[in-house]
């Protein structure tokens, strides 16, 4: 059970230090002028606009640990942004817009890794010089290590763990997002720790 705490806490951190770094690129999002409603909701493009400030470098690199590289992860986020723009007016709670958009691009990474356009098997690791000066920050070793095993996971495993460790999503809410079964989302939380722990425990070896 110790063991099992000290991997969910040193992948926690890992995300959280990974997702929130400093923003050191800007992201182009030009949105279609078809969108959204502007005259039914004049002050949409305001609340988009600071949605973008606040959450797009973070939503960056959450999409770069499911897509193999910036390009790609920027595309996702684009559209993420063109979605929540049309359907901003359907969110009751603007507090529950971040988690909108973060559900957003798990599915969108989703759907593009299964159309087969991204290799999940042949990415650089964080550390690669090809990686490019977005990824040039201070992680600790530990938690480098940490999200290079998570890549290694198997998607629905990553997406459950991400959801739960750095969206602090429960069990049911988990589920809801990703149209499974609580027992399902159980079993890949559960298989997911042990093995990020044995890759981590692999990597410790000399």
């Amino acid at each position: 059970m110790a063991l099992v705490r000290s991997v969910e806490l040193r992948l926690r951190s890992a995300l959280f230090a990974w997702c929130n770094a400093p923003a050191v690129f800007v992201v182009e999002i030009p949105l279609a002028a078809h969108a959204v409603n502007v005259a039914a909701l004049p002050d949409i493009d305001e609340f988009v606009s600071d949605m973008f400030r606040a959450h797009s470098a973070s939503l960056v690199r959450l999409a770069r640990l499911f897509v193999d590289d910036r390009n790609a992860a920027e595309d996702l986020v684009q559209e993420s942004f063109i979605r929540l723009a049309r359907s901003v007016h359907r969110i009751a709670d603007p507090e529950r817009a971040p988690a909108y958009l973060r559900s957003i691009v798990l599915n969108l990474a989703r759907d593009h890794n299964r159309r087969g356009l991204v290799s999940m098997r042949h990415r650089l690791p964080l550390t690669h010089p090809q990686q490019g000066v977005e990824d040039e920050f201070d992680l600790r070793d530990d938690q480098r290590r940490v999200l290079d095993a998570l890549r290694e996971l198997p998607a629905r495993q990553r997406t459950c763990l991400v959801l739960r460790y750095y969206d602090e999503l429960g069990v049911e809410e988990i589920a809801a997002s990703l149209g499974l079964s609580r027992n399902s989302v159980k079993t890949h939380l559960q298989r997911g720790l042990a093995a990020l722990e044995s890759h981590l425990v692999e990597m410790a070896e000399p």
